[in-house]
């Protein structure tokens, strides 16, 4: 099957790959694998050049990698345009710090000297969505380089275009040929590659049930794996909040990237006392936003993706009303051309509704009344998900407690969500394992390897 480009604003079809053949398949692994054996003895110094050779590169370039994002997967050119900026911070980042995140460890034994070092362990398979077309790939390929591993990218088909210009920046930047590779292939190729013993790990971003065939094909072949997966991230919100500040970033928060981010404010819990200024004010922010053209300076929201994530959008939307949920705001399709959605808010969605326990992919927020941080917190904690959180208050006993309670990657208090090169990301529960970014995240595919000398 034919992989696509499409502009998910007008539907109209841009350009069309012919995925790889098998014979073709088998020579980019057999490259990658070569490839490594040479590139695991390059420098840290030559690695960190590189890096920042693409970090120019990115930035340099920014606003032609911005339109390549947005008029393939649709969020607005200003918010592709820092997104490309992001991706030349983790360049940097790593290239400054990779070589002390990965420097030998003395550990003090009867031996006369042991320590702990951390090798490359071959070539790495990321299967990356299509939200955040740079920035997921960036924050995989460059530890996993910078750590002398090598990267195949398996990208989502409906990106093409951000996947070929990925491995083009690399190559240009000084990396050898084989270093990183794009592989255009469908789904239905992806076991096979898994499967290749000259591929030594996997990591994937994207749905629950992309996650689980990925985990279950890496167990089958013991195999090192990385999930980061769904999101329905708790924005939970108490009388002491600076009420303004909390409207304002949590309606950033739920339609950042279109309200296509796994790390989206999705649940809004807001204490009792406050909630009804708090909807009022929430409605009217939201109804406030410019949808339109991604391209357009003024738009705040541009389509969906493709329209099956519209059609599945709206169809939780409308279960969620016949389950009982208020429809505040939106919930409605957008007529013409493109796949655009109207910003929603339902209120009061009963727990026993399938989507209360769902994720919901677009520009809709559901507000929920907590009686306080307790219940806040039992809400919260009510999901299978467990990626990130934002809590809002300036009461320093409530913050300990969200902190300590709440079951998340990550809790951002009095701000919004938000991935750094410098912290640690990944989630808990159905949210995936593993972290990427930060130390932790360099250290992810890597040999651990214990060294004892008498």
């Amino acid at each position: 099957m034919a992989i696509a480009s499409i502009n998910p604003a007008t539907g109209e079809t841009l350009q069309v790959f012919e995925p790889l053949s098998s014979e073709a398949l088998d020579q980019k692994l057999a490259h990658a694998f070569a490839t490594f054996h040479s590139y695991r003895k390059t420098s840290f110094a030559e690695r960190a050049q590189w890096l920042n050779n693409a970090a120019r590169i990115l930035e340099d370039s920014k606003q032609e990698y911005g339109r390549i994002m947005t008029v393939e997967m649709g969020k607005t050119l200003k918010s592709a345009v820092a997104e490309a900026e992001k991706c030349a911070w983790a360049c940097r980042y790593y290239a400054e710090n990779g070589e002390r995140h990965l420097a030998d460890e003395a550990i003090a034994t009867n031996a006369s000297r042991s320590f702990v070092c951390y090798q490359p362990i071959g070539p790495v398979l990321a299967v990356m969505p299509w939200n955040f077309p740079f920035w997921q790939v960036f924050r995989f390929a460059v530890p996993a380089l910078m750590a002398g591993n090598v990267g195949l990218l398996k990208h989502s088909s409906n990106v093409p275009q951000c996947a070929l210009a990925i491995e083009d920046i690399l190559r240009r930047a000084g990396f050898p040929d084989g270093a990183f590779q794009t592989l255009l292939i469908g789904a239905s190729q992806t076991a096979s590659v898994l499967a290749d013993d000259r591929v030594a790990a996997a990591t994937l971003t994207g749905s629950e049930p992309a996650g689980r065939s990925v985990a279950a094909q890496c167990g089958d072949r013991i195999k090192k794996s990385v999930l980061e997966l769904g999101g329905s991230d708790p924005f939970i919100v108490m009388p002491s909040a600076d009420l303004d500040e909390a409207i304002s970033t949590g309606v950033k928060a739920r339609t950042i990237n279109n309200g296509q981010s796994c790390i989206a404010a999705k649940r809004f819990i807001v204490a009792g006392s406050i909630y009804g200024d708090f909807e009022r004010r929430f409605v009217e922010t939201m109804k406030a936003l410019q949808v339109g053209d991604p391209m357009a300076p003024g738009t705040d929201v541009g389509p969906l993706a493709t329209s099956a994530i519209r059609e599945e959008l709206h169809a939780q939307v409308e279960h969620a009303v016949a389950f009982g949920a208020r429809l505040l705001l939106g919930g409605r399709m957008i007529g013409g051309r493109g796949y655009f959605y109207e910003p929603t808010v339902l209120a009061g969605l009963p727990r026993e509704s399938d989507v209360f326990r769902e994720e919901l992919f677009g520009p809709v927020a559901m507000l929920f009344r907590a009686r306080d941080a307790a219940e806040a917190i039992e809400l919260a904690n009510d999901s299978p998900f467990g990626l990130g959180s934002s809590v809002w208050t300036r009461d320093t006993a409530e913050q300990s407690r969200f902190i300590d309670e709440i079951q998340a990657g990550a809790v951002f208090v009095n701000g919004m969500v938000a991935s750094d090169p410098r912290l640690p990301f990944g989630g808990v529960k159905r949210s995936g394992y593993g972290r990427e970014l930060g130390v932790f995240g360099i250290r992810e595919f890597v040999n651990v390897k214990t060294v004892w000398c008498k």
